[in-house]
């Protein structure tokens, strides 16, 4: 029985403590089977495929995100160009101001004097505004001589200025937030009631004061400098809007530590000061025929409580539906003042209302200091502040939709606003009876069909020049006896009829 329990089965343990056989795992961990899983794990290779198809989409609607604010800028162009070229096919030209700036880039693109014959005759445009920055649009109206073009090209830069309000709105708010704010802005009263008031200079003011205050919003001090200081090429007043742009900067670079940039600020707003100022008292006056500027009486005769009631309304129109008076948090404000200030002192009521094209320039400022209150709001201890800041974006955007229903973009959901009328048509024969470069005398009907091709003078502003033909839109019957009103104008010469079509008088000098 002993050599059944014998030792070596109990011994056998030195088998065991071999580690050679334990430690064989290298034959057992060979990393060929194990590290096998590469071959296993050659699915990633095969998986890649799938992981790349899955991430087209995303890749996708990331670039939407990312060039959201140029596309909705291509929507709002198509929006306002429409609108302004139907309402001209359709001669529903609201003022002369069309005219007036088609006869200066006119001359501009033939490389002539810009004389603004409607303004009187021989009358240097920049004798009467300072906007040299129009005769950008010179070599488009010379390859498309047409005050299309004008409408066109002002449709593209306001749309252009919501490139910058939406691209700061969602860098601040985030995408969704951010495209609301565009909406907003793109829809604002202000921008609408431009488009619809003919063709302007301050369009060219609206997209760089965005893009100035977007640089500041950024901390781009130099960049918001640079992007004002054309300002004073646009209009004369616009000079002090550089110099407010230019203290924002000052304050702002100040408190983040950069003197250089505050030394520039100051530099920059010394400069738009003194160029208003010079181009106020000598540039414009150098000319005007009377030596002066024109403008100057319509300032002063009324106090600033004349009009309290059109005023305040103004006031909350800017304030309330664009901003929900949260604009009033951000000391981008101070870049309103300049425009509000010359507006609300004028003796002209014409200023103070929320009608023509006055309050464009004030959009991209009000949307932006919302945009810059927005953060420190939804950042409150007060409750109700946070929640108002989270839900006012979309409010915002809601109220430019609910508005836009009655104000000009509305146009475009009616289908007779794409037709020409046969009233038009028909006006349009009779003008054509009118040869190139002839001289005419005309009212605001006719003139938008004529300044590319006459020389055109407001009707009984002439200064004793007999004009070739007289022609005006007499639809109201404000001219009872048409041949009497004929000699009033021009005692000395004799005018015949020679065309009545829809109320519009066509007279020629014999």
């Amino acid at each position: 029985m002993s050599p059944t329990v014998s030792p070596p089965a109990s011994t056998a343990p030195v088998a065991v403590s071999e580690p050679v056989v334990v430690s064989e795992p290298a034959a057992v961990s060979e990393p060929v089977a194990v590290s096998e899983p590469v071959v296993v794990s050659e699915p990633v290779v095969v998986s890649e495929p799938v992981t790349v198809t899955q991430s087209r989409p995303t890749d996708r609607r990331s670039s939407l995100a990312r060039h959201a604010p140029h596309l909705l800028a291509l929507g709002l162009f198509a929006a306002y160009a429409t609108e302004s070229v139907c309402r001209y096919r359709y001669m529903g030209t609201r003022s002369w101001d069309l005219g007036i700036f088609e006869q200066a880039i006119r001359a501009y693109a033939h490389l002539r004097t810009p004389v603004v014959d409607l303004k009187g005759p021989g009358l240097h445009v920049l004798g009467d505004h300072f906007s040299p920055v129009t005769a950008l649009l010179a070599p488009f109206y010379r390859v498309f001589p047409s005050p299309v073009t004008l409408l066109v090209a002002q449709a593209a830069l306001f749309a252009l200025s919501a490139v910058p309000v939406t691209r700061a709105a969602t860098r601040r708010l985030g995408r969704p937030r951010g495209l609301a704010i565009g909406v907003a802005y793109g829809l604002s009263w202000g921008l609408q009631r431009a488009v619809d008031f003919d063709f302007h200079e301050i369009c060219f003011a609206v997209p760089l004061i965005g893009f100035s205050l977007e640089a500041l919003l950024a901390h781009r001090w130099r960049a918001a400098l640079l992007w004002a200081l054309p300002l004073v090429l646009v209009k004369e007043d616009l000079g002090v809007t550089v110099a407010a742009l230019a203290l924002l900067v000052v304050v702002r670079a100040g408190r983040r530590g950069a003197p250089r940039d505050v030394a520039l600020g100051v530099a920059v707003a010394s400069f738009g000061a003194v160029a208003a100022l010079v181009t106020f008292t000598m540039i414009i006056p150098a000319f005007n025929t009377s030596g002066g500027y024109d403008y100057w009486s319509k300032v002063g005769e009324a106090g600033p409580f004349d009009g309290l009631d059109t005023k305040g309304r103004t006031l909350l129109w800017l304030l309330v539906p664009t901003t929900g008076l949260l604009a009033l948090r951000s000391p981008l404000l101070i870049a309103a003042l300049p425009t509000v200030g010359w507006r609300f002192l004028s003796s002209d009521d014409h200023y103070w209302g929320t009608s023509w094209h006055y309050s464009a320039v004030l959009m991209p400022i009000v949307f932006l200091a919302l945009v810059d209150a927005l953060p420190a709001a939804r950042r409150s201890p007060r409750r109700w502040l946070r929640s108002y800041a989270s839900h006012l974006p979309a409010g915002v955007a809601a109220a430019a939709l609910a508005l836009t229903t009655s104000l000009p973009l509305s146009a475009l959901t009616e289908a007779d606003a794409y037709r020409v009328p046969e009233r038009v048509v028909a006006v349009e024969k009779l003008l054509a009876t009118i040869p190139d470069g002839a001289t005419v005398e005309s009212n605001v009907g006719p003139i938008s069909r004529l300044t590319s091709r006459c020389r055109v003078f407001w009707i009984g502003r002439t200064e004793g020049l007999a004009p070739d033909y007289i022609v005006f839109d007499n639809s109201s019957r404000w001219v009872k006896d048409v041949p009497r009103y004929a000699r009033q104008l021009h005692p000395r010469d004799h005018y015949e009829l020679q065309g009545l079509v829809q109320g519009y008088v066509l007279l020629r000098r014999v």
